[in-house]
């Protein structure tokens, strides 16, 4: 007999060894962002907060919004991470998830604080290779990216901020996107650069569950601004606003 382990079933119905979540604890929808520092971010807009688990660059809270129990888990940065909290999120009863992280522009008129819905995502990674054939779609689910788009629109009515929906990347090595590959981007028409949604859509439609992303533009580096030119502020301000939109798809589509 075999005694190699089966990944696929290992640990399942299980406290989830990387975020430390155990079945039972969470929800049925989750917000994704990126940096643990931001889940209590998602927390100020929830009642009945609690705090669940925070292991490695694995935070997560959950809430009530509106009705609705919500859960917030960190990713950590990359497709490696994301993967790896959405493959133990689904185990532990997950079964939507909206990731609300920052993202840079690459079209120029995009600014710092604009909301960006995700249509697709251009799969420049190597955790989704490991996953699919390179010729697999990177797509998110469409009533969640349409609800997603409606709700952006809402809650930045009044507000500078504006709402851009389009194709983004998703790349793995942030230091290593060269002017070169920048503006052969912005030339095809993707809309802007982040590293985690390309694993969020493919895992998700691997194990039938639904995902959408709807992040705040940092920078725009088409047109010159980068993460260092102190446009932090704004940033933050999309956040809020993003995180409102997602929670607000929640309630909607009853997630």
């Amino acid at each position: 007999m075999s005694t190699t382990v089966d990944k696929s079933t290992e640990g399942a119905g299980e406290r989830q060894y990387h975020i430390a979540v155990a079945p039972g604890e969470v929800s049925t929808v989750a917000l994704l962002p990126g940096d643990p520092f931001r889940v209590p971010l998602i927390a100020e807009f929830l009642t009945d907060v609690k705090s669940v688990a925070h292991n490695r660059e694995h935070k997560t809270m959950t809430g009530m919004y509106k009705g609705r129990h919500i859960t917030a888990t960190s990713t950590g940065m990359g497709c490696p991470s994301t993967a790896i909290a959405v493959e133990e999120l689904i185990r532990v009863g997950v079964t939507s998830f909206i990731r609300v992280g920052s993202s840079a522009g690459l079209q120029s008129g995009v600014m710092p604080g604009d909301l960006l819905v995700s249509e697709g995502a251009l799969r420049n990674d190597g955790t989704t290779a490991a996953y699919v054939h390179h010729g697999f779609p990177a797509v998110p689910d469409l009533a969640i990216t349409m609800a997603l788009a409606e709700a952006a629109r809402d809650v930045t009515a009044g507000t500078e901020a504006k709402v851009h929906t389009g194709i983004n990347a998703s790349d793995d090595a942030f230091y290593a996107e060269t002017p070169e590959w920048i503006a052969e981007l912005n030339r095809i028409g993707v809309l802007n650069v982040e590293m985690e949604s390309a694993a969020l859509y493919v895992v998700a439609r691997l194990r039938g569950v639904r995902a959408g992303m709807i992040c705040s533009t940092s920078s725009n580096l088409i047109d010159g601004a980068s993460l260092y030119s102190g446009i932090k502020e704004k940033l933050t301000s999309g956040w809020m606003l993003s995180i409102e939109a997602a929670l607000e798809t929640a309630v909607r589509l009853e997630l």
